[in-house]
């Protein structure tokens, strides 16, 4: 077999992904990294090494047109080539706020409904080492704090990728086939595939794949980390995606303790999290205790630190330390936390 499906599925023993009896939904844009991780599971299943119902999910932003429309095309055809089921989703993404995260967001959430209706534990997404390495960058120009520079997990609750708030996502809908346990987002390709693997195993199975335009424009930071920064640090480290994505898995703690303020545990687990915070004990702490502790309660209370910068941490800080009541500090995407009466509470905004 091809070294990539090899470490394919070196990487799939690792995490502990199922080899036969369940469904797993896999990712597919018709990119080549997308693409590399449909292709190498295909051989898997030809070769016997796996006997699962894997289906392909494409979702169209409808963001480019004519070209989303033959990306859509190109993966019906790689399906139908490949005997593998797809689902295919459609959405308009809001034009207000970031575009990235609009997008990001309405993607998730089709994989999320996609896996719950056909009762599938397993999302799969192609996330590679340059992947891992954007974001590091992008988390570390943005001021982020440990949780940030650890960047993407290999494997976490897909419900734990979006911007609800932990006590909202926790609720099952009517008639759920998921009552408790989220499906698992896994990222079989993160800690080990370069897009160079991804895009030369693609070429070496005789297979094309589509490019997306916007992975030119200048305007998204991501794009400017990967035309302009990257290339410059590359000059310094040939190696540089490799160490940042090691860098980020450095970072990750084995296990995250609970942080605590005053007796409140803060960790971002499953149930209902206080809103409220004493002033007075959060004034008691040291400035990188009291850090933490601000991320872990609004970590718990927006469902992730996502958009959430060392300046939002720091304005939160200065929030706590000065002497008039009544101010608020807003917060990126949705929420935002407020002063009044010796207490700070975080405040959800509704976005339509």
């Amino acid at each position: 077999m091809h070294k990539f499906v090899l470490n394919l599925i070196t990487e799939w023993r690792k995490i502990g992904l199922p080899f036969a009896g369940e469904t797993i939904v896999a990712a597919v844009s018709g990119g080549a990294d997308s693409l590399s991780l449909l292709l190498a599971i295909d051989t898997l299943r030809v070769k016997k090494k796996l006997d699962l119902r894997v289906i392909a999910a494409h979702f169209n932003h409808k963001l480019r047109g004519r070209e989303s429309d033959a990306d859509e095309e190109f993966v019906k055809h790689i399906a139908s080539e490949r005997r593998t089921e797809l689902v295919l989703g459609h959405g308009s993404i809001p034009a207000e706020g970031n575009l990235e995260q609009n997008a990001r967001n309405a993607r998730y959430k089709f994989l999320s409904e996609t896996a719950e209706r056909l009762n599938a534990r397993w999302v799969l997404t192609a996330h590679t080492m340059n992947d891992q390495a954007e974001t590091f960058l992008l988390n570390l120009i943005r001021g982020s704090g440990p949780d940030g520079l650890a960047g993407m997990r290999p494997i976490r609750e897909l419900r734990q990728e979006t911007n609800d708030r932990a006590g909202e996502i926790e609720q099952p809908s009517p008639g759920s086939l998921f009552p408790v346990a989220s499906p698992f987002l896994v990222r079989p390709l993160l800690t080990w595939a370069r897009r160079e693997d991804t895009e030369n195993f693609c070429r070496e199975s005789g297979v094309e794949f589509r490019y997306d335009t916007m992975n030119e424009d200048m305007s998204f930071k991501r794009v400017r980390v990967r035309k302009m920064l990257l290339p410059m640090l590359k000059e310094f480290n040939p190696k540089i995606i490799e160490t940042l994505s090691q860098t980020a898995e450095l970072m990750r703690p084995k296990s995250e303790p609970p942080a605590s303020v005053g007796g409140l545990e803060t960790q971002a687990l499953p149930g209902p999290i206080a809103d409220e915070l004493l002033i007075r004990d959060l004034r008691a702490l040291e400035q990188a205790e009291l850090r933490q502790s601000l991320r872990s309660w609004l970590k718990s209370r927006r469902g992730s630190l996502r958009s959430v910068g060392l300046k939002h941490i720091e304005a939160v800080e200065r929030l706590i330390f000065s002497t008039k009541s009544g101010r608020t500090v807003e917060l990126p995407d949705f929420g935002r936390v407020h002063k009044q009466n010796g207490r700070l509470r975080f405040e959800n905004i509704k976005v339509d």
